[in-house]
């Protein structure tokens, strides 16, 4: 963690430090959160719509801050406690992750896309981990404020830091990317998420390409190379590309591939004697492997350390995550977000499985789809094949039209539209049966782990 002394900081924040009573103190680390203040952090008051940290700045300090940040237009700072007054904390708390990422040696791979964001950032960290020491971003800590507390939170000795950067709108990824200056960048893909904000996939491609902003002179971009959108972004352009995806054009793609209960083998092309494996369940995590290979290759690991670092990858929660339940019923637990493309690819995922009696999917509405989510969800549901899949069951009110386009294919009698999360769950206890496997996905609004729960 940042280990400096308040004059230090408050160079590199453009600030003023009051009320020292000895100029060598360092701060050990930084916190925005009172309730999980260390001795010797620096506190961060952030000020937001329904909040202002600064109300709580003698609170930080008597649970053992050394100092704190205070915002110059916020009245009544307390007379004796070490300050740092700043004109913006927020601003100020960027500015501190980005000096003190440039005072150290460590190398940055950044990772966003629609999808597969946080899963490709624990493969890149793993397979990275074989050779280096290496941090990556924790839970979602992946804004404008997560991301500078994940820099702030890195070891002097740290050598490779893999940043995953989410975004909402426009000019956030930009933000991001300027801050931490990556060696390296991915882009997992282009879907429909943030539809709703951003107009139309090419309006995400452009906001998922800002990645590029900050990206080191001779930096590498990896990129899924089957989406037009991306690559026709990279055509005039000077960066240093690489692709990955299912096709042949691309620098890596699979040449075999094996779908197995514990998890997904495949081959690629170049190595086609070594066989991969990873822990995690979907042909579309082999895109995500191969670009954490293609980043593991830039930065000289050896393919066996890659083939080590891809078998003990430790995935995030809830997504694809594999968990025998009660009585012999299998649940995949992919409840954390959703989108027309995630939801497609675990649909597949689940139609692929041949060791399981019955088959039954539970989606949950997919939000932030703009005017078309109605189409969105119908589509999907029409999409499911009933001589794969033996259930449908849906929840919310778009999920109904999940069920709606279900019903065009599926017989009477299985298929399931809920509002009522509990009778969802009543019912499908009724219908599972040891040797089964349910795939339960939705946004994370839907809360559908409550139905995983259930089950296990």
């Amino acid at each position: 963690m940042i280990k400096r002394t308040f004059y230090d900081i408050a160079a590199w924040v453009s600030g003023k430090a009051v009320n020292l009573s000895d100029n060598s103190v360092k701060v050990a680390g930084v916190s925005t959160d009172t309730r999980t203040i260390q001795a010797g952090n620096l506190y961060i008051p952030l000020v937001g719509e329904n909040f202002n940290g600064h109300d709580f700045v003698e609170v930080a300090i008597e649970n053992g801050a050394a100092g704190a940040f205070w915002q110059k237009n916020q009245p009544n700072p307390p007379v004796d406690l070490p300050l740092i007054y700043v004109e913006d904390t927020l601003l100020a708390l960027q500015n501190l992750a980005k000096n003190y990422l440039a005072s150290l040696t460590v190398k940055v791979v950044g990772v966003t896309g629609s999808n597969g964001k946080t899963t490709t950032k624990d493969m890149v960290t793993s397979v990275l981990a074989t050779t280096y020491k290496v941090q990556k971003t924790e839970g979602n800590y992946n804004n404008h404020i997560g991301l500078p507390l994940t820099i702030l939170s890195l070891e002097e000795d740290t050598e490779m830091a893999v940043l995953e950067m989410g975004m909402s709108g426009r000019g956030e990824i930009q933000l991001l990317s300027n801050i931490a200056k990556p060696d390296a960048a991915v882009i997992t893909n282009i879907g429909e998420s943030h539809l709703q904000d951003l107009g139309s996939r090419e309006g995400i491609s452009e906001a998922k390409f800002e990645i590029t902003e900050g990206l080191r002179e001779n930096g590498t971009l990896v990129i899924h190379g089957d989406e037009p959108l991306l690559t026709a972004k990279v055509v005039n352009s000077s960066i240093q590309t690489i692709t990955f995806g299912n096709s042949e054009k691309n620098d890596f793609y699979p040449v075999q591939i094996e779908q197995k209960s514990n998890g997904t083998y495949f081959a690629i092309n170049g190595e086609d004697k070594t066989e991969f494996f990873i822990p995690v369940l979907g042909k579309h995590n082999i895109n995500n492997a191969l670009s954490a290979i293609a980043i593991a290759k830039q930065f000289d690991v050896s393919t066996p350390n890659i083939k080590k670092g891809l078998e003990n990858i430790k995935i995030t929660g809830m997504r694809t995550e594999l968990i025998q339940g009660k009585a012999g019923v299998a649940v995949i637990n992919d409840a954390y977000n959703a989108s027309p493309t995630s939801m497609r690819a675990a649909i597949e995922l689940l139609q692929d499985l041949k060791d399981y009696e019955n088959r039954i999917v539970v989606l949950g509405d997919m939000l932030e789809l703009g005017n078309d989510e109605e189409m969105f969800h119908f589509e999907i549901g029409k999409g499911i094949d009933p001589a794969k899949i033996n259930y449908v069951f849906t929840f919310g009110q778009l999920g109904q039209k999940i069920a709606e386009g279900a019903k065009v294919n599926f017989p009477d009698g299985r298929v399931f539209g809920y509002d009522d999360k509990q009778a969802l769950i009543d019912n499908l206890k009724t219908v599972v049966a040891k040797g089964d496997v349910v795939l339960v996905k939705g946004s994370r609004g839907m809360k559908l782990e409550e139905v995983v729960r259930a089950l296990t």
